[in-house]
């Protein structure tokens, strides 16, 4: 398991959004946000109360769903994974500076190039925001 996203994802500053991950097993893994006061939504996101945006949120769980099925046993790798839907997306607490999202998901369905995710984002175990998630893989 390579724990380092960049060695997976095409994503870099500042559309990285998942610090490492953490643990990949089966189906199930946890992937890591440190949430600083540095990022640069802050700066125009509610400026003076600064929240993470939900959109960002639902990014970095996308993020880590891939480091996930990219560690997953069986995937053979060298295709691109496109983000292709979200559904029953909830958004339960917000999200502020200083916060640590733990991403963790379970792989449901992966086959014929279509993954599908449940996936959900935990603030000191508390659930920030769920969903479920698709995805789409071309060579």
């Amino acid at each position: 398991m390579n724990d380092d996203p960049r060695a997976v994802l095409p994503h870099r500053y500042p559309f990285l959004l998942v610090d490492r991950l953490v643990s990949q097993e089966g189906d199930a893994f946890v992937a890591r946000k440190n949430v600083t006061i540095n990022e640069p939504f802050f700066v125009g996101h509610f400026p003076t109360e600064p929240v993470m945006p939900g959109v960002l949120i639902l990014e970095a769980l996308a993020q880590a769903a891939a480091l996930g099925l990219a560690a997953r046993e069986g995937f053979e790798g060298g295709e691109v994974g496109y983000f292709a839907g979200i559904d029953e997306a909830r958004f339960r607490r917000k999200v502020v500076p200083g916060d640590v999202l733990e991403l963790t998901g379970t792989i449901t369905a992966f086959r014929r190039g279509v993954a599908r995710v449940d996936a959900r984002a935990l603030v000191d175990g508390e659930t920030a925001a769920d969903a479920k998630l698709s995805f789409v893989y071309r060579p």
